[in-house]
C-alpha cells in the first residue's frame, strides 16, 4: 500500500483542474436514422460497471452544430446532467480511447488538465462514495432534475503531487484489472453453462459420454411442476416479502433484491421457501428464481413446484434456464404489447428430459458452476470494496 503524504496535498476544485463541456444541443429535425453523427446519451452509460456501450446510438445529421470540444476523447469523463430520471444524474463513463461520437445535450464531458490532475485518479473520484453523497444533495435541492456545471466546477477535492497522483491511480489500476478478469471468468463460466444446458436439452438425445437415447424421454411440462395459484391480498398478510418481477435478474437462479408488502397493492400471489418463480410476462426477459423464503409475489410471475415423482426438485430450475424452455415460452407467449404465457398452455408443452435416475449426478455439476460465479461475485465485491476504502482515504 502506499503511503499517503496527505500533510503536503493541496486542496482544489474541478475547475481548477479540468475543463467542462456542454453536450450538443438538436432538435427532432436533426434526427436521422443512418450516416449521421453519432450522439452519447444516458443509456450508453452501464450504472453498474461504468463503461461506455455505443448501442443504440442516437444519430443526427452530418450538417448539424457540433463542436470538436464535445467529441468524447480519451481520458474525458462522460457524466448524464439531466434526465428524466434521477437514477441516471450522475452516472459517469471513462473514455479509454478517442471516440467519434458526442456527448448529447443531458450529458457533459469533463476533461481532465493533465498537467494538474492524473486521469485515471479522477475518474475514481467520481466514483466514491463522496461524490455519490454530492449528486444526491443536488437532487434533494432541487425539483428540476438536472445537476449544474456551477455546482460540479466547486466540488472541492485533496490533490497530491502528479507523481504521488500516478502511483495512486496505478493501484487503481491493479484493483480495475482483477476485476475485469474476474468479470472475464464469469462470463465463460455463465456461457459454458448455458452451451452444457443446450447440449442436455437437445433433441441429439445423448450428453457426451453421459447419457444415451435410453436415458431420455419425452415428457409434459404439467408431469414435472404444478402450478401454485395461492392468493394473498398484501394488507392482510403477515408475511414481509414481496418478490416482483423487477427484482430477478435474467439467468440469474439467486433472489438478490425483494420488496415488502406495504409496497404494493392488489392480489399477489403465495410463496413457498423452494418454490420457483418464473416471470410468465415478457418471457423473453428470461427471469426464473428459487425462492429461498416464504413471501408474496407478483401475479405477473408463475409459482411452479416440482412433482419430484418425475424430477429431482434441484433438476427443475435449471431445466426453465435453458434455452430449450426459455425459446418455448416465448413462442407460446400471448399478446403483442405484454406478451403472455397462459398456465394451461405451458401444461401440455412436451420436452425432452433425461430420467429421474440420471438427473443427480447432473445436479451436482450444475450446482458448482453457481458456487464458482458465486465465489467469483464475492471476490468483485471485496475488490469493489477495496477501492472504495482507498477512495475513502484519500477524499476523507
Amino acid at each position: 500500500m502506499i503511503k499517503l503524504k496527505k500533510d503536503i496535498w493541496e486542496k482544489s476544485t474541478l475547475s481548477e483542474c479540468c475543463e467542462f463541456h456542454r453536450g450538443v444541443t438538436y432538435s427532432t429535425k436533426d434526427e436521422v436514422d443512418n450516416d449521421g453523427i453519432g450522439i452519447l446519451r444516458a443509456n450508453n452509460v452501464n450504472a453498474e460497471s461504468s463503461q461506455l456501450n455505443f448501442d443504440n446510438l442516437r444519430l443526427i445529421r452530418k450538417e448539424a452544430r457540433v463542436k470538436e470540444s464535445q467529441k468524447l476523447k480519451k481520458n474525458d469523463v462522460l457524466i448524464c446532467t439531466a434526465s428524466g430520471s434521477l437514477d441516471h444524474i450522475g452516472k459517469v463513463a471513462f473514455a479509454k480511447e478517442d471516440t467519434n461520437y458526442y456527448a448529447g445535450g443531458f450529458m457533459g464531458i469533463i476533461r481532465p488538465l493533465e498537467k494538474e490532475i492524473e486521469p485515471n485518479l479522477l475518474f475514481n473520484i467520481f466514483l466514491s462514495e463522496r461524490f455519490t453523497t454530492f449528486i444526491q444533495n443536488q437532487r434533494a435541492g432541487t425539483n428540476i432534475q438536472n445537476l449544474k456545471f456551477s455546482n460540479l466546477e466547486s466540488f472541492e477535492i485533496p490533490l497530491p503531487p502528479l507523481e504521488e497522483q500516478k502511483q495512486i491511480a496505478a493501484l487503481f489500476q491493479s484493483i480495475e484489472t482483477a476485476m475485469e478478469q474476474v468479470d472475464g471468468q464469469e462470463k465463460n463460466l455463465h456461457q459454458l453453462k448455458h452451451k452444457l444446458l443446450r447440449d442436455l436439452f437437445s433433441e441429439k438425445l445423448e450428453f457426451g459420454n453421459h447419457l444415451k437415447d435410453e436415458d431420455f424421454e419425452k415428457v409434459k411440462f404439467e408431469k414435472i411442476a404444478t402450478n401454485i395459484s395461492e392468493r394473498v391480498e398484501p394488507k392482510k398478510t403477515e408475511l414481509t416479502t414481496y418478490v416482483g418481477l423487477e427484482h430477478l435478474d435474467a439467468d440469474n437462479l439467486k433472489i438478490e433484491r425483494t420488496g415488502t408488502p406495504d409496497d404494493v397493492i392488489g392480489t399477489k400471489l403465495k410463496i413457498y421457501k423452494g418454490d420457483i418463480i418464473f416471470g410468465k410476462r415478457r418471457a423473453y426477459l428470461r427471469k426464473v428464481a428459487v425462492s429461498h423464503f416464504d413471501g408474496i409475489a407478483s401475479a405477473h410471475s408463475m409459482i411452479l413446484r416440482a412433482n419430484e415423482k418425475n424430477i429431482e426438485k434441484d433438476f427443475l430450475p435449471y431445466f426453465m434456464q435453458s434455452d430449450t424452455f426459455m425459446s418455448r415460452a416465448v413462442q407460446i407467449s400471448e399478446g403483442s404489447l405484454s406478451p403472455t404465457i397462459k398456465n394451461k398452455t405451458l401444461a401440455v408443452q412436451e420436452f425432452i428430459l433425461p430420467k429421474k435416475e440420471k438427473q443427480k449426478e447432473l445436479i451436482s455439476v450444475l450446482k458448482q458452476f453457481d458456487t464458482t460465479m458465486e465465489q467469483l461475485k464475492q471476490q468483485r465485491t471485496t475488490l469493489k470494496n477495496l477501492k472504495q476504502k482507498l477512495l475513502n482515504e484519500i477524499l476523507g
